[in-house]
């Protein structure tokens, strides 16, 4: 069985709709908690996948955070193996920092619906589902990064035109947020209380426009996931 690995660092930011997308092509999942489960109990080469997941910390807080560097360890060895490795919000940095490129704080936060504009090679690629024609984008970050050494640029948006990146034949990092599951955005709200109020969002704004906009995101971003997967997946 194809085997499946996410590591996650706060509950609500998981797999989501992604999850049911590898349940039903035959993958098996599990999750590694960051900050308690050991990053040394993984072989970083051996699952059919890895993904890091979203949170609300920087990808260089490592003085705060000391399970970060064990994170750009795996992923270091990970990424110089080509596995397949997906990385989404914190993830995608954390990616981009182990790829060498510099992670830092954006010129603002950037939180709540915007379309992605995918480049000429973004759509041409798994994430032309995601193109801002079909679907706008979930967004939900202050940092952001320099494009890798070797990476290909595939999605920006005016505010941050490194949205999403390819790297050697099998690794994507995306900045934003195509999992997201519309039932589950209301955890969204609540766990991310604090920041919202300090970004002066609005919730009753934020909460309607999601339950107009992620339904369609949904759709959309099984679709992504479902053709990215085709471009990994091992063949038998």
């Amino acid at each position: 069985m194809k085997t499946a690995v996410a590591i996650r660092h706060v509950a609500f930011e998981d797999l989501g709709a992604f999850a049911g997308v590898l349940t039903q092509r035959g993958w098996a999942l599990r999750y590694l908690e960051a900050g308690v489960d050991r990053f040394d109990d993984i072989d970083p080469i051996e699952p059919d996948l890895l993904v890091v997941l979203g949170g609300p910390i920087g990808a260089y807080e490592e003085a705060s955070y000391p399970f970060i560097r064990d994170a750009l360890r795996l992923l270091e060895r990970r990424l110089q193996a080509d596995r397949p490795t997906l990385g989404i919000c914190l993830g995608a940095q954390i990616m981009a920092r182990a790829l060498g490129a510099r992670v830092y704080p954006g010129p603002c936060k950037e939180i709540g619906w915007t379309p992605l504009r995918l480049s000429p090679e973004g759509q041409v690629s798994p994430l032309a589902p995601l193109d801002g024609a079909l679907t706008s984008m979930l967004h939900w970050h202050g940092d952001t990064f320099d494009l890798p050494s070797g990476a290909t640029r595939l999605a920006s948006t005016d505010l941050y035109s490194n949205q999403a990146f390819s790297w050697g034949r099998s690794a994507l990092a995306l900045q934003c947020h195509p999992e997201v599951r519309a039932g589950q955005l209301e955890r969204w709200l609540i766990g991310h209380a604090g920041e919202l109020a300090a970004a002066g969002i609005s919730i009753p704004d934020l909460r309607a426009e999601s339950a107009h906009l992620a339904p369609t995101l949904e759709q959309q971003g099984r679709r992504f996931f479902d053709a990215w997967l085709t471009t990994i997946e091992p063949r038998p």
